[in-house]
């Protein structure tokens, strides 16, 4: 008991949005070609409150607000990272990023590759990605898919505040283009972290997924990060479901998955984006295609958002998302229970 007490002391209830504030400080504090830039980031501490406190502590050079003009604003961060500086590109949200998709696909993706690896471009493109809430299509889609699909970059997209703090400081130490998607309904959310992972030096490796929850069942990869994990977790009628964080989408963690699949013998994928062409479409060719296929026992299977731009009506947004409800259907059907 007094074992479980002293540990209870060490840990610490932080929010998600706290969290990648915590990273960003302790970065820019150890490395002097570390700065900030996008809209609002600076004298009004962010739309989502997410860079607070930064611009009084490092001022003007280090956290700097910007026109609402993303492909200016991309290419200057882009500039600056070829020419030896290690920018943080904050979108408001990362619908916007479409207007500067020619910045992060070829000019920051490509370069490296382009340039027979002479000229790295150290940078970070972070901001909130996926469903909102009540804000319709134009503003509520979750770009995963669409950056995972491009060879050059990192994508990264954390669940809890052990993530985005630990992710996010081996994205900007990183000296490749980081696209980091967070999200937007996380940033609230406390989680428990342990004075590890709250010390200056604590950092998660680009590329790992973490397994949540160990179990005997049907592995659910939660292909990235959704609210919905945090009731998947406790929620009894998948109690011995296997549940893998996969907290990276480029590079996959292809290990972590065949390991689960060869264990469990079953293969649930959930996100929050689209079907067609999606993260959960991905892992299953790669299980197919590699040797964890001859160990199902039954055909994977995907739950996602459904094929269309999300409705603004309530009702129709929490029904155009993955829901526990639709966890469990897809795993009992794959149990055929």
């Amino acid at each position: 008991m007094s074992n479980l007490i002293e540990l209870r002391l060490h840990v610490e209830l932080v929010t998600v949005r706290d969290a990648l504030n915590q990273a960003m400080d302790e970065e820019l504090e150890r490395d002097e070609r570390v700065f900030l830039l996008g809209e609002e980031v600076a004298q009004y501490d962010g739309a989502y409150k997410v860079s607070r406190g930064l611009w009084k502590k490092y001022g003007d050079k280090r956290i700097i607000d910007t026109p609402i003009t993303e492909m200016g604003f991309t290419g200057i961060a882009v500039g600056a990272a070829m020419a030896g500086l290690r920018p943080i590109c904050e979108f408001m949200t990362f619908n916007f990023s479409m207007q500067a998709i020619d910045q992060v696909i070829n000019s920051a993706a490509k370069t490296y590759y382009m340039s027979a690896g002479l000229q790295s471009v150290p940078i970070v493109f972070r901001g909130p990605n996926g469903a909102s809430a009540g804000v319709a299509a134009q503003h509520s889609q979750c770009f995963a898919a669409w950056y995972g699909h491009c060879p050059g970059l990192k994508v990264v997209s954390p669940w809890n505040a052990e993530d985005a703090k630990g992710l996010l400081k081996s994205a900007i130490r990183d000296d490749n283009p980081v696209v980091f998607l967070e999200n937007e309904l996380m940033y609230g959310v406390p989680f428990e972290m342990s004075e590890e992972s709250q010390s200056k030096d604590f950092t998660i490796p680009i590329g790992k997924a973490k397994v949540e929850r160990q179990g005997t069942n049907t592995p659910v990869v939660k292909s990235h990060r959704l609210p919905v994990l945090n009731s998947l977790l406790t929620t009894s009628c998948v109690s011995l479901c296997q549940v893998i964080n996969l907290r990276t989408i480029r590079p996959l963690d292809v290990d972590c998955i065949e390991t689960s699949v060869m264990k469990t013998n079953h293969l649930v994928t959930v996100e929050g984006g689209w079907p067609q062409f999606g993260v959960g479409a991905e892992i299953c060719a790669r299980v197919m295609e590699g040797p964890a296929f001859n160990y199902l026992d039954a055909p994977a299977t995907r739950v996602t958002g459904v094929d269309i731009p999300m409705p603004y009506a309530k009702i129709l947004e929490d029904n155009s998302l993955p829901q526990i409800k639709d966890i469990i259907f897809s795993v009992k059907k794959t149990l055929n229970v």
